[in-house]
């Protein structure tokens, strides 16, 4: 085998909002913290993950994430916007979709807040597609989404000369990682020093 073929083709799928809820839970003390804190800069990570492995290039580094409403929530939505023109430009490919919100919202009395729909979903059919079209040789899944698992499994089960792996946060009173109960992932499990070699510290919601 020739050493271009054995290079093997990494892309990293990342749930944006689950890795960034999983880095504030492991690497921050409470809920006040400023929302800035738990951002990552997606393609450092996906170079960081790459890197553990010899014979691995970074080929894409795909997000998924939901927007806000810019007339319900336009400070979100502006920073939003911001951060995934960030990713963009860094070379990320970058999924949204609108927010769902609750009627009456922020006037709803049963408390339920604006929620992700059809972000797993879209995350898993790349999964998929991207396998079936052999765009990559490894995929590194960044979410603890069990809702992943069935696309997971679909890879490995179709396409034995791919990899699939996960990467997860990991600090000693947190640690979470999607898992299978059929097959055994690999996992990434990312530190606190990982974190800081990855953080993205920029306030989107700073006035431009």
């Amino acid at each position: 085998m020739s050493e271009t073929n054995s290079i093997k083709r990494v892309v990293l799928f990342v749930d944006a909002q689950n890795f960034y809820r999983g880095a504030r839970r492991a690497f921050l003390d409470g809920s006040g913290a400023p929302s800035r804190h738990g951002q990552f800069h997606p393609w450092r990570l996906g170079e960081l993950l790459s890197a553990r492995d010899a014979g691995r290039v970074l080929v894409d580094v795909r997000l998924y994430t939901g927007r806000p409403d810019a007339y319900l929530q336009p400070t979100a939505y502006r920073a939003n916007v911001r951060q995934c023109s960030a990713w963009e430009r860094a070379g990320c490919y970058v999924f949204t979709r609108p927010l769902r919100y609750p009627r009456r919202w922020p006037r709803n009395t049963d408390r339920r807040r604006p929620e992700e729909k059809g972000i797993d979903v879209a995350m898993a059919i790349d999964i998929v597609r991207l396998a079936d079209r052999g765009a990559y040789d490894v995929a590194i899944v960044c979410s603890a989404d069990t809702d992943l698992a069935p696309a997971v499994e679909d890879v490995i089960g179709t396409h034995p000369d791919v990899t699939v792996e996960v990467a997860g946060w990991r600090s000693e009173r947190y640690r979470q990682r999607l898992s299978l109960s059929s097959h055994n992932l690999w996992c990434h499990w990312l530190a606190r020093e990982d974190y800081e070699r990855v953080r993205d510290d920029t306030d989107y919601r700073a006035p431009v």
